[in-house]
């Protein structure tokens, strides 16, 4: 498999975190087609660090927006409509992880969300949800927004707290593979990173 795409049921769940487990352990390239806030870390920046990716292995975001918040108003807060046609996947040597924005159905424009992209691009997916309190609406709705566009997902991880009842409930019920959970940890970087990952995922699961 030498695309994955990584999206979230929601925004700051630790979807970028995740991404950059998975880059790192398939020793992948990376890509964010769309960045909304550089005031801090940008997403390719922490996938960078915690992966320990090369420069040339993190591809450039196609849009760099200023504020963060939905990247469609983000991008007119810029004076910038995004273009669906210039967000193509790019080619690369080996496995790419390409990490979606915000959650399944946010806006990229006023009338293109997130969701349908994935439909364009018909790529295995990996959805990213929590485990607290509220997940198996959010997780639930964006398993049903992706099947509606034909999104071959390939399976839903998690993270924070354990919480069996939940996980399995979400994985039952949207008929998903579970894939793993990425516990919370004091200290996160590249070595705390894969050492988890490791523990709790398979990558057969991501190379089969």
């Amino acid at each position: 498999m030498s695309v994955i795409v990584v999206t979230g049921t929601d925004t700051a769940i630790g979807k970028t975190v995740f991404a950059a487990a998975l880059t790192g352990a398939l020793g992948a390239a990376y890509w964010k087609p769309v960045q909304a806030g550089l005031d801090e870390e940008t997403d390719s920046e922490c996938v960078a660090r915690l992966a320990g990716s090369a420069s040339d292995r993190i591809f450039p975001e196609v849009y760099r927006l200023a504020t963060p918040c939905s990247p469609h108003r983000a991008a007119e807060l810029d004076g910038l409509t995004i273009d669906p046609a210039r967000l193509i996947p790019p080619t690369c040597d080996g496995p790419l992880v390409i990490e979606g924005a915000g959650g399944v159905l946010v806006p990229l424009t006023r009338d293109l969300l997130f969701a349908d992209l994935l439909g364009r691009w018909a790529l295995p997916t990996v959805l990213v949800a929590r485990t607290a309190l509220g997940t198996i609406n959010h997780s639930l709705l964006s398993i049903e927004a992706l099947r509606a566009r034909s999104v071959p997902v390939l399976g839903i991880a998690f993270v924070g707290d354990a919480n069996e009842d939940t996980e399995h409930t979400i994985a039952t019920m949207g008929k998903v593979r579970r894939l793993g959970r990425l516990p919370m940890v004091g200290t996160l970087d590249r070595a705390t990173l894969h050492t988890v990952f490791a523990a709790n995922f398979s990558l057969r699961d991501f190379t089969g």
